[in-house]
C-alpha cells in the first residue's frame, strides 16, 4: 500500500477535529441551506446579505430613523393605500383589496396566555429566591447579565447590535471551519 493511502486511513480512523467533536460544524448548523450560507459555501447569498444588511444598518445610522418609527411608517403607508385603494374601488365599480380575515382562536389564545403566565410565575420565583438571599450565585449571575446588558445598551442601539450579531454568526463558524481544517491537516 501507498503511504499516502496509510496516512489517510490514519487521519480518517482518528478523529482530529477540536474539542473531539464527531460531527462536523457544517453538521451542527443543520447541514442545510442556512448552514452553507453561515459556512460561506453559499457565497453570493452570504455576500448578498451582508451587503443588504451593511446598507440598512447606514441608511438607519445615517438618518436617525428608528426601527419603530420605520415600521410606523410603513404601517401608516400601508394603511392608507388599502383605504384609497377600497373607497377608490367602491366609486369606480372596481373589487375591492383583497385583505385577509384576521382572527386569533381562543384556544391559541389561552394557550400562550398560559406559556407567558408559567414563564413569568417562574421569574417571579426566581426573583423571591435572590431577593430572600437563598442563591446567592444565581444573584451574581443576575447582576453581572442586567451589567453586561446595561453596558451594551450604552454603546449600541438595537440595529447596531442586530448587525454586529450578524457579523458575528457569519463570520465565527467559518473561521472555526477553517482553523479546524487546518488543525487536521497540521496533526
Amino acid at each position: 500500500m501507498r503511504p499516502e493511502k496509510v496516512l489517510r486511513k490514519r487521519l480518517h480512523a482518528h478523529n482530529h477535529r477540536l474539542f473531539n467533536r464527531q460531527t462536523t460544524v457544517h453538521q451542527i448548523l443543520g447541514g442545510g441551506f442556512v448552514a452553507d450560507v453561515v459556512l460561506w459555501r453559499q457565497k453570493n447569498t452570504s455576500l448578498g446579505i451582508v451587503l443588504i444588511t451593511a446598507s440598512v444598518w447606514l441608511v438607519f445610522n445615517r438618518s436617525g430613523y428608528t426601527l419603530l418609527s420605520l415600521i410606523s411608517s410603513v404601517l401608516l403607508l400601508l394603511l392608507t393605500i388599502l383605504f384609497l385603494w377600497a373607497k377608490s374601488a367602491a366609486l369606480l365599480n372596481r373589487p375591492a383589496p383583497p385583505v385577509p380575515d384576521l382572527n386569533l382562536s381562543k384556544d391559541m389564545v389561552d394557550k400562550v396566555g398560559a406559556l407567558i403566565r408559567a414563564c413569568i410565575n417562574y421569574l417571579l420565583l426566581v426573583s423571591r429566591d435572590i431577593a430572600l438571599g437563598k442563591d446567592s450565585r444565581l444573584f451574581f449571575k443576575v447582576a453581572a447579565s442586567l451589567l453586561l446588558i446595561s453596558v451594551v445598551g450604552d454603546l449600541a442601539d438595537l440595529i447596531t447590535l442586530g448587525y454586529i450579531c450578524l457579523g458575528i454568526i457569519l463570520t465565527i463558524p467559518a473561521l472555526y471551519e477553517s482553523v479546524e481544517e487546518c488543525c487536521c491537516c497540521c496533526n
